[in-house]
Parts: structure tokens; sequence; C-alpha cells
């Protein structure tokens, strides 16, 4: 019996997944993936210098590192890559689902990205994101940055510890997140309420954040979708602010205190 199309095509990204590989690079990003015991590791390549500054993360992860030559670094990775003698070459992170991510904390902050495709962006959201206590960020599959060595460098390590997770639908991920009890807001520059207002007195609860690409901002799918359209309290006058930035005050602003 013939296998449905829609079987086919999965096992087919299913299997292209398994041999998806990412090349880490720079000294903070390619040590805490050697520390880290969740990530699949396949194979480092160091310049002695960098060798001999890895080396505890090296002797704990048990690679054995490929010498290379710093006038020559043989890994593939773009030549403009501030790669600091060392590159790892690894396999993505699997966070897991959406409720073992999103569910357990007390009063859980979750930051969902609508097309924002600049690695750069989202390793800068996930550095904040770790840093103000975020439970989950989470991306699209398509339409999003993926696991990338510059986006992991941006993140200066906190794609190891800060879970990614990058779903199939972003206004099927909104319902369930609702579903869970969660207030959903989305980011927009002429909305009407600030997030301190949306909130009020009730910033105990679970929130999440959807933030949009610069320039398009959300999808109107998106904004149809999430509870409430909120902005930044800004003072008057002031231009716009990039989507890293937008998320770290976002989150801080959400903050039971």
């Amino acid at each position: 019996m013939k296998k449905p199309k829609w079987v086919v095509e999965k096992e087919k990204a299913r299997k292209t997944a398994a041999s998806e590989t990412v090349w880490l690079f720079g000294l903070h990003a390619v040590r805490d993936a050697l520390m880290n015991p969740r990530r699949e590791r396949l194979r480092l390549i160091v310049t002695r210098n960098a060798q001999d500054k890895l080396s505890e993360a090296i002797a704990v992860s048990g690679m054995e590192p490929e010498l290379a030559d710093p006038r020559k670094f043989t890994a593939p990775i773009d030549p403009g890559s501030v790669h600091q003698g060392a590159a790892l070459e690894v396999r993505p992170l699997n966070w897991g689902g959406l409720a073992e991510n999103c569910i357990g904390r007390e009063n859980p902050r979750v930051i969902l990205l609508d097309r924002v495709t600049d690695p750069h962006n989202v390793g800068a959201i996930l550095r904040s994101a770790e840093v103000l206590g975020a439970s989950a960020v989470i991306g699209t599959r398509h339409h999003s940055a993926p696991e990338t060595g510059a986006l992991a460098k941006t993140a200066s390590g906190a794609l190891e510890r800060q879970p990614y997770l990058r779903v199939r639908n972003l206004a099927d991920t909104i319902v369930e997140l609702q579903g869970m009890g969660f207030l959903v807001l989305g980011l927009d520059g002429e909305a009407e309420h600030t997030i301190e207002a949306a909130l009020g007195e009730v910033k105990a609860r679970p929130v999440a954040l959807v933030l949009g690409a610069e320039g398009p901002g959300l999808r109107q799918k998106t904004k149809d979708t999430a509870d409430q359209l909120v902005k930044i309290d800004a003072a008057g006058g002031f231009g716009s602010l990039n989507v890293s930035n937008a998320a770290a005050i976002a989150l801080y602003a959400s903050q039971p205190r």
C-alpha cells in the first residue's frame, strides 16, 4: 500500500533533521557546547592557543580535537567569521515539546517570535531570555532563524541553556498556550495600552509575549489570535527599538514584582 504524501514528507523531514549539523565557532559558544551534556558533538577543530584556553571543557567533553594552523583554519565556516581559533560541529539541540518547557515554573514567561529571521537578533533575545528567566523562546520552523554559528556566538552560551523551540504554526501555538492559562500579548507600536496597563495588578500569571520582525511587525493572523495588543511604555518622540531590545524590555516590564 502506497504511503500518503504527507507521511512521506514527514519521514523525509525527520531524516533530513537527523542528518543536519551546525558548526559553532568562538570560544564562548564552543566552550558551552562542550560542557553541555545534552549536545551531540561530532568534530572539534582548534588552534593550539584555543586548545589551551578550552582545555577544561575539552577534557569534560572527552573529545579528541583536531589541531589547525591559525593562518589556515580548516573548519568549513565563513572566512569572515570571528572564530577565535575554535570551531565545533554539532547536531541541533532537541528541547522537547511546548508543555514540558512552558509549564512548571511559577508565573512563567515565554517569548514568541513571528518571522524573526536575523540570527543576531535571535541570539541576543536568547541571552536576554536567560538572564530574565523566560521559560522558552519560540519561533517557527520556517521563516525563522535556525541554530547557526552566528546565532550561537551572539547568544554567548545561552543557546546551550535557554530552550529555543521551533513550531510548525505560530497561531496554533498561541492557542495552545492560551489553553495552558497564558495571557498572550502581541507587541505593536500602534497599540492603545502598554504592557503594564494590560497586566494591571495581576502580573502573577503566565504571560507570553509575541514580537514580529522589524519592519513588517506581527502578521494579521498573529494579531487576531493574541489576547491583546500592547506597546512598550516609552518617552514621547522616540523612534523604534530593534526586536532584541524590545524583547528584553517587554520581558522585564512583564515581570511580577
